[in-house]
């Protein structure tokens, strides 16, 4: 499929977004948006969608992520979060390596392959689900250097559950990386086209979107 035109490249970068916002709140113990985690959490599953759109599922699953496009590239309201912007940046950085390790990528697939098939009989926010999406996330891309750092309450992270949850969401986070390089993305291209996909996830979130 052809998909690299700006549309899809903030659908990807709102998804990167969002799923980086999860993580931040869940490792400060803060409530997440039901429709905003289904959706991060369900976009790992679909590895071999027809289009960005269907990654996404629902009409409305990005609008936190497409809210943050704005704050994070091009505000002068308010200052971009320095603790999302330095896991965008390792993340970004993570992404090029993984993508020269065929042995990681197979054990990604296998892993997200288990996760689809937990899915089948559990909740997408099942522990038996999580903790498939985690283990994958510990056996491939926490072997890269440098690993994500994740700041938040000390003793809150120190719960099981919690731990499960981020892992889940940096792996929903590489996904959309993934997914935004498909579509052209380039970090070079992010900050050149700062304006171009703020715009545009602007206008996606005033006139509504529907993702199917």
């Amino acid at each position: 499929m052809s998909i690299q035109t700006n549309h899809h490249r903030t659908l990807a970068l709102a998804g990167v977004l969002q799923a980086l916002s999860l993580v931040k709140q869940t490792a400060y113990g803060q409530t997440c948006d039901p429709d905003s985690l289904e959706t991060s959490l369900r976009s790992i599953l679909l590895l071999d969608a027809d289009s960005v759109e269907a990654v996404y599922g629902d009409q409305g699953g990005l609008r936190s992520g497409l809210r943050l496009i704005q704050t994070q590239l091009l505000s002068d309201r308010q200052k971009p979060d320095p603790e999302l912007s330095r896991y965008l940046v390792v993340l970004l950085h993570l992404e090029r390596k993984l993508s020269k390790r065929d042995d990681l990528l197979e054990r990604l697939r296998a892993g997200i392959e288990h996760a689809q098939r937990q899915s089948e009989h559990f909740e997408i926010l099942h522990p038996n689900v999580l903790s498939a999406f985690a283990d994958t996330y510990s056996d491939t891309i926490s072997t890269l250097r440098p690993r994500i750092m994740v700041n938040g309450d000390p003793q809150h992270l120190q719960d099981a559950a919690v731990a499960r949850q981020i892992r889940a969401l940096l792996l929903a986070a590489m996904r959309s990386v993934v997914l935004w390089r498909q579509c052209g993305g380039t970090r070079l291209g992010l900050l050149l086209q700062r304006a171009k996909l703020t715009e545009h996830a602007r206008e996606l979130l005033k006139t509504g979107y529907t993702l199917h």
